[in-house]
């Protein structure tokens, strides 16, 4: 059996699967964010208490023969201490985590960007770790390594530093050692690189007594949780694209080539020989629980939020939405913009409020789907995974907005599912994690654009574009007067 273990922005999740990819049992813990004026943080150590929690809901775990972590990202931890189990609890001391939500490292952008000959966004990591060096060096110089969320984990079972990276072409989001040498960080709190199915390291005497592994059990690098995703919605072909919603969006569609274009990412596919063309919606799910909650449903469930938006006619009267609600990345990378209602009128209705914010979150994945096109990559399907993929009535609208078929694997937790294919190849049973994936992932339900609203959604498309070419110059003014 294997064990696999993502952990989201707002949820934990674990699963223990056979090695057919049948899941056995799954366990799903809530994780608060702290916020406030950009700040977006963690407590490390929730991670370390939510997987206590998980595992100990799994049942028996003698028989599992590996594990493996995906996590949100770009996540940053710095850790000032080593692991420690006490009282049945794992220890990792560490300041608080800075989630990749949080994009305060402006000027460090610009410096890294700078040395990485290429934009280098300030939700990643060494924006971040530059940031606190500059602004917290008392911080900065206890830390004994930075970490992602997944890595961290890894850590406090192993005990062994590494960082995941996760396939070629992801240079410039990461680092080497003249990177660091002009940013001035330290070597030696970035741990060495190991791949997505490579060793970290075995768990440690004491977690495995704690949580009734094997003994010596291995844990295999995960990486970061879009890259799980993908194998975990079966996307290894082509034209094939994981849509992976949850706080955010990751839209990853499988090239035969490499497109290189600065609005978007473009790095080695886990299907090899293929590449991964990527574009990165910064508040997708997190916009449609912010519709929910100021639309005075934030105790319903979900579902009620979705049959009041369907209720609304096609197109939400006129009423568009821009989800900009912490900047956008793809394609626009633009930490300034912010979200906007355009064509309210005297006859808008909560109704339709709700429908503008789900249309808008379609909108921002033909956005980036359709800069991928342009660039001369096909794109062919969708294939959803994560919370809001559970809403038929979203998956429909992304059918209908992006004109793509839209298909639904049954497994619906495609991290977990895409960490057994992982764990699965680099035990040997299979050839390779994509073979692993092609036999694991099934499809469930499928979702077609209905033709009658094609010629809707293309208008409404052009003003959520335009919307933003429009509103650029003002979003920069609200900025500076919030500075």
């Amino acid at each position: 059996m294997i064990v696999g273990i993502d952990i989201g922005t707002s949820t934990f999740k674990a699963g223990l699967f056979q090695r057919d990819g049948r899941c056995i049992r799954r366990s799903a813990q809530p994780l608060p964010i702290e916020s406030s004026g950009g700040r977006y943080e963690a407590d490390p150590a929730q991670w370390l208490r939510a997987f206590t929690a998980a595992l100990d809901s799994l049942g028996s775990l003698a028989a599992v023969r590996a594990l493996a972590v995906s996590g949100n990202g770009p996540t940053l931890v710095p850790v000032i201490g080593t692991p420690s189990l006490a009282g049945g609890e794992l220890r990792v001391p560490a300041e608080q985590a800075r989630l990749w939500l949080d994009r305060r490292a402006q000027a460090e952008s610009q410096t890294i960007s700078a040395i990485a000959g290429g934009f280098v966004d300030p939700s990643f990591v060494l924006p971040k770790a530059l940031f606190i060096k500059n602004r917290e060096n008392a911080l900065y110089e206890r830390t004994r390594y930075f970490f992602s969320s997944s890595e961290y984990l890894a850590y406090a079972l192993t005990g062994e530093a590494r960082t995941v990276f996760p396939s070629a072409g992801f240079d410039r989001w990461y680092w080497n050692d003249r990177t660091l040498e002009a940013a001035g960080l330290a070597k030696e709190k970035f741990p060495p690189f190991v791949f997505p199915g490579e060793l970290i390291g075995r768990v440690s005497k004491a977690a495995s007594a704690r949580f009734g592994f094997p003994p010596d059990l291995r844990v295999f690098a995960g990486g970061p949780d879009f890259f799980a995703a993908i194998l975990g919605t079966g996307t290894i072909r082509p034209g094939q694209t994981c849509d992976r919603s949850g706080t955010s969006e990751g839209v990853n569609v499988c090239t035969q080539d490499r497109i290189v274009d600065p609005r978007l990412m473009s790095y080695g596919h886990p299907a090899k020989p293929f590449w991964n063309c990527s574009g990165i919606i910064a508040t997708s799910g997190k916009a449609l629980s912010w519709g929910r909650s100021v639309g005075g449903m934030e105790a319903l469930p979900y579902r009620a939020f979705y049959g009041l938006a369907a209720s609304a006619a096609a197109g939400a009267g006129g009423v568009v939405f821009l989800p900009y609600l912490a900047g956008e990345r793809s394609p626009i990378w633009d930490s300034r913009a912010r979200g906007a209602f355009l064509g309210l009128d005297l006859n808008t209705r909560r109704a339709e409020l709700a429908r503008a914010v789900a249309e808008g979150v379609c909108f921002a994945i033909r956005d980036v789907l359709s800069v991928i096109r342009d660039l001369g990559a096909g794109v062919s399907e969708l294939r959803v995974t994560g919370g809001p993929a559970e809403s038929s009535f979203l998956n429909q609208l992304k059918a209908d907005i992006c004109g793509l078929p839209v298909l639904r694997p049954r497994m619906p937790e495609a991290e977990l599912l895409g960490l057994t294919a992982i764990s699965a190849a680099a035990l040997g049973i299979y050839a390779s994690a994509a073979e692993a994936a092609e036999q694991l992932v099934e499809i469930g339900d499928r979702f077609y654009p209905q033709e009658a609203l094609a010629s809707r959604y293309d208008r409404l498309f052009g003003v959520y574009r335009g919307a933003y070419q429009a509103l650029k110059g003002q979003f920069e003014a609200l900025s500076r007067l919030a500075e």
